[in-house]
């Protein structure tokens, strides 16, 4: 019996011993061991590259075996435009050892994301195994950077009050002066209760949200919105909004905007007609006569009104604003109307309406505009209501003949000769400024004695263009031309070759070899049917060489 626990006491003192000496071993390697540290900036602007440097250094007299380091950048990170994900370095980056003494730094180089203020943590582990040693340790540290600001300007532009159950607009300002451009952009508007959605521009994905496909420097635009909210006098409605970029599903929010409307009941009921039309969309060049109604539907009378008309809108020419009954000057952007000048202002009986009007003309060159629209503001009493009139795109064919050319070059005698074919080259090119326009078509007919010889360039217009054999009518169906296209850089064109040949009748004369050629299309801002026409050609063709008595037919 002694000598057995003699023998259990000398086992229990093997294993002690055993486990004192490994955790003696394993104690070696506190936190002192291996040294890691991540250096990085404490403050970053929204979209900078920022730099990361994961430094770690071996502070034994052991080699570190196996060494794997686990980078996780900052959430929804980004580099090289897709989301950074964690980042594992193994022994092609670290080495199979890392020995004592030796020390080396990492740097991961990407663009922070997210909301002003946010704080943005990254996280990096070294894990290894101290030699002769089975046990696997890990150190591991983090380092907090902070948004400090987010050059992106995101806001509402909405009115304090709105009529309870009368349409009104609002906007929503969207400009980025970030250095980093954004693709992929989604905005996203989070209505009040009672508010109903009636049109947007852009038009909307799903009446709240809106794709913007991306976003430079310096470059920004706006949402607009039309709508109602039916609800009582005195409530206060909410418009929240969402700016963010879709990356690999995820959705990173980038700014917020917040803003809240009361709700009144109106006093004084507001429309607008321009040129008797209440739904009016206008071109560039024309004169507008506006006309506004006001109707008291409250249940007193009315006294002493003024009425303010402010215009917004770059397609306004504000030198040619006039009134007979307004305050205005030439350059004026608004139009003042005084009680002391019109009875109904002076006094307003209940279900009572007046009106008041003035005159101005849109500019005839919108100069880089997209979508042009013109805003008339109007202040009476308490009420403020805005109406928006879209500007319509102008569509031009641009038309151009040729006897010397090189594309398919041509033969003949010239002047032409009675009873003796001359070929010639007809160029078309189309110009649009101001929207997109869909559906474009070119149509003309091709007088008589003159006829088509099948030549086009270029080859893949030929499922594009048509010929009526019976009507002689041409049609070139273009397709949606977007904004812009054709003014500054080459757009839409296509040539093809006619051959005319003149009779006795026309001998000394000039006959037209193309009629007028009549452009159409569907604006796809106002949807209004747009069309244009432009001047027949004759044998003088005045863009080649050939003019004067030398296009008379001999």
């Amino acid at each position: 019996m002694r000598k057995k626990i003699i023998l259990f006491l000398i086992v229990l003192f093997v294993v002690v011993g055993v486990i004192g000496f490994w955790a003696w071993k394993g104690g070696i390697y506190s936190k002192e061991v291996l040294k890691l540290e991540i250096l990085g900036p404490k403050e970053a602007d929204l979209g900078q590259e920022v730099e990361y440097i994961v430094k770690y250094k071996n502070n034994g007299n052991f080699r570190l075996e196996n060494p794997q380091l686990v980078f996780e950048p900052p959430s929804l990170s980004m580099k090289d435009d897709e989301i950074f994900r964690n980042q594992v370095l193994g022994s092609e980056s670290l080495g199979e050892a890392i020995y004592p003494g030796e020390e080396k730094n990492i740097s991961f180089k990407i663009r922070l994301l997210g909301k002003e203020g946010e704080s943005k943590l990254a996280k990096a582990t070294l894990s290894y195994q101290p030699k002769d040693l089975k046990a696997k340790y890990e150190s591991s540290t983090t380092f907090t950077t902070t948004i400090k600001s987010a050059p992106l300007t995101f806001e509402f532009d909405l009115p304090t009050k709105i009529n309870s159950g009368e349409d009104f607009r609002f906007r929503l300002n969207y400009f980025s002066n970030l250095e980093y451009s954004l693709s992929g952009i989604r905005i996203q508007v989070d209505y009040p209760s009672d508010f109903e959605f009636i049109e947007s521009s852009p038009k909307s994905l799903d009446k709240t949200d809106w794709d913007i496909p991306v976003l430079n420097k310096g470059q920004g635009g706006r949402i607009e919105v039309a709508g109602r909210v039916s609800a009582d006098a005195g409530e206060v409605k909410i418009f929240r909004a969402k700016m963010g970029i879709w990356k690999d599903g995820e959705f990173i929010l980038l700014k917020e905007a917040e803003k809240g409307v009361e709700v009144v009941n109106p006093t004084i009921y507001l429309r607008q007609e321009i040129n008797k039309n209440p739904q009016y969309s206008a071109v560039p060049g024309e004169w507008l006569h506006y006309e506004i109604y006001f109707k008291n539907i409250g249940d007193d009378s009315l006294n002493n009104l003024f009425m303010v008309s402010k215009l917004t809108g770059d397609a306004f020419d504000l030198q040619t604003v006039k009134s007979d009954v307004g305050n205005c000057q030439p350059g004026d952007n608004s139009v003042i109307f005084d009680w002391r000048k019109i009875a109904k202002l002076q006094y307003l009986a209940p279900t009572d309406e007046g009106v008041v009007d003035f005159w101005i003309k849109v500019k005839d060159d919108l100069g880089n505009a997209k979508n042009p629209y013109l805003s008339n503001k109007v202040f009476i009493s308490q009420v403020e209501q805005e109406f928006v009139t879209k500007v319509s795109s102008k569509i031009e064919l641009v038309q151009k003949g040729y006897y010397q050319d090189e594309v398919f070059g041509n033969s003949g005698p010239v002047p032409p000769k009675v009873g003796e074919p001359t070929t010639y080259t007809i160029m078309w090119y189309v110009k649009n400024y101001y929207s997109d326009v869909k559906d474009v078509k070119v149509k003309t007919v091709l007088p008589e004695g003159v006829e088509l010889t099948g030549k086009i360039f270029p080859e893949d217009a030929f499922s594009k263009f048509a010929f009526d054999s019976q009507s002689r009518e041409i049609v070139w169906s273009v397709g949606d031309v977007v904004k812009g296209e054709g003014l500054l850089a080459a757009g839409r064109n296509i040539a093809f070759q006619i051959s005319f040949t003149p009779i006795e009748s026309q001998r000394g004369q000039t006959p037209d070899i193309i009629s007028d050629v009549v452009i159409t299309g569907e604006d796809s801002w106002t949807d209004n049917l747009l069309q244009s026409t432009t001047p027949s050609l004759n044998t003088n063709i005045p863009d080649d060489m050939v003019s004067g008595k030398k296009g008379a037919v001999q």
